[in-house]
């Protein structure tokens, strides 16, 4: 028996055969191989078009299939993540009426605040974050500045909503999916009806609710043609790209944390109360296992420029040619704290963390007599370590005690300068694993139809890597990251 998990991201989409048995994955590919366009039509916008996810899935299921050599009768489920807070609009003939807002897109920050404004506290007791710059707040702005396209919408999906229909022709969504779109009212363990009244949205735009685990519709013959797969095969799991991270790191419990660090980076760790940040600085949803009798909350800092910095500086930066392993090596040459050169690492767009602003990146103390490449690499790796830490210091205000992260080898967590630095700096040992989240996607598909008891069993074998513990001694990297704080403090009041 094996498990088929599919990853959609901005960058690429991921597919991930699993061997239901063992645990293990038997093949994997992702599309497209260099990263996908983000379409950028103004600043501060960005835009994807929700057909080429669906390509990417097709390509890259064709080639798990045709590496494994496993027949597609024998894949028993199939799981779904996917880049949260997406917003794709369909009309009543389910044909895309625009390009998707994904999750880096800011043009709705206004609409979210103003809603904040009249609603504040009834945002944070009952959503537990402001509308902030989520899918409710861009749909708001597709209402205000598209009408006639807005009167056409029939539903609205996130990305991985909109797969889930293209696989089974079914237009569904999930509690999870709803706190992302911040229209999950945890106090009524329902959609949010105040919020959608504020923004003028017809409920029935909204999906129908399906459980993040279980039989959620079965593979069309269409879809079955397309990708080479077997009708009728059913769509078991889907949750977004940050809760379906944790679920592959088997993170499901209270104190359990998670971390990635990929185009952007997340801390996310798990609450056992509903609880929230008064100021609305770090986002909480609804875990994979979230009910209203066991509340499962996960409670997540994002730092938009992670991934996209250090690539960044691949291009600009390191020598031309150079690989990822190889600027790592440059970066370690220079000293902890990077000889005083400094780095703010928020050029992808509005954070969250900082109430929403936008302040840029930016490089501060250079000295042209001291400072190399070397010194400049290490300090965008210090840099977007020393934002994920003042997020966890915001989750630790709530309560959370962050004494040990979970991630995957993968992205900037291969970095030995960016993981040693995080265990430097947060005191917290991390733990790196074997998985990805189509890996996990596929597990979660694997709970979903019943084929494990329960996540421990679905994660059995997950394997671990390796461990990094905080250095004896923490002063440089501390003290870098109290002039990181005061630099931050200068260049935001």
């Amino acid at each position: 028996m094996y498990l088929l998990g599919y990853d959609i991201g901005s960058s690429s989409a991921k597919a991930a055969l699993v061997d239901a048995t063992t645990g293990q994955t038997v093949a994997s590919a992702f599309y497209p191989k260099e990263e996908a366009p983000i379409k950028a039509l103004r600043p501060g916008w960005a835009e994807q078009d929700p057909r080429s996810w669906w390509e990417y899935i097709r390509l890259a299921t064709a080639d798990v299939l045709a590496t494994s050599k496993v027949s597609a009768a024998d894949i028993k489920a199939i799981g779904i993540s996917y880049q949260m807070h997406g917003l794709v609009a369909v009309d009543k003939d389910g044909e895309l009426l625009r390009d998707s807002i994904i999750w880096c897109d800011s043009r709705a920050v206004q609409y979210g605040d103003r809603a904040f404004r009249a609603l504040g506290d009834r945002c944070l007791a009952s959503l537990l974050n402001s509308p902030g710059n989520f899918t409710a707040a861009k749909l708001a702005w597709v209402k205000e500045n598209e009408p006639e396209l807005y009167s056409r919408i029939h539903k609205v999906m996130l990305p991985g909503d909109y797969i889930a229909y293209r696989l089974t022709g079914n237009i569904l969504t999930n509690a999870e999916g709803l706190s992302e779109y911040m229209l999950w009212d945890f106090s009524q363990n329902a959609p949010a009806q105040f919020l959608l009244d504020f923004f003028g949205f017809d409920k029935a735009l909204l999906p129908d609710l399906a459980p993040t685990f279980g039989n959620q519709g079965t593979l069309t013959a269409r879809a079955a043609a397309e990708l080479g797969l077997a009708e009728g095969t059913p769509v078991t799991y889907r949750a977004g790209d940050q809760p379906n991270n944790a679920l592959s790191l088997n993170v499901f419990n209270p104190g359990e944390v998670a971390s990635t660090a990929g185009t952007s980076g997340v801390v996310y760790g798990i609450n056992g109360t509903v609880d929230h940040d008064p100021l609305s600085r770090v986002n909480c949803f609804a875990h994979v296992n979230h009910s209203a009798d066991a509340p499962r909350i996960g409670v997540m800092t994002c730092i938009n420029g992670t991934g996209i910095l250090n690539s960044w500086c691949k291009r600009n930066i390191a020598p031309a040619g150079c690989s990822y392993a190889e600027m790592n090596d440059i970066a370690a040459k220079a000293p902890v704290g990077s000889a005083g050169l400094t780095v703010l690492p928020f050029g992808n767009g509005a954070e969250r963390v900082l109430g929403n602003s936008a302040p840029g990146c930016s490089f501060h103390g250079i000295n042209f007599n001291i400072h190399d490449r070397s010194h400049m690499l290490r300090a965008a790796q210090e840099g977007i370590v020393f934002a994920f830490m003042y997020g966890m210091e915001i989750m630790e205000k709530m309560g959370m005690n962050i004494n040990r992260i979970h991630a995957g080898n993968a992205n900037m967590f291969l970095s030995p300068v960016f993981r040693q630095t995080l265990a430097d700096v947060s005191g917290a040992v991390i733990e790196l694993y074997d998985t990805d989240g189509a890996a996990g996607a596929a597990k979660g598909a694997g709970i979903g139809a019943g084929l494990y008891r329960d996540n421990n069993e679905a994660f059995a074998t997950l394997q671990r890597l390796g461990t990094i513990t905080p250095d004896n001694d923490r002063t440089a990297c501390l003290d870098a990251y109290a002039r990181w704080k005061n630099i931050l403090n200068k260049n935001t009041d």
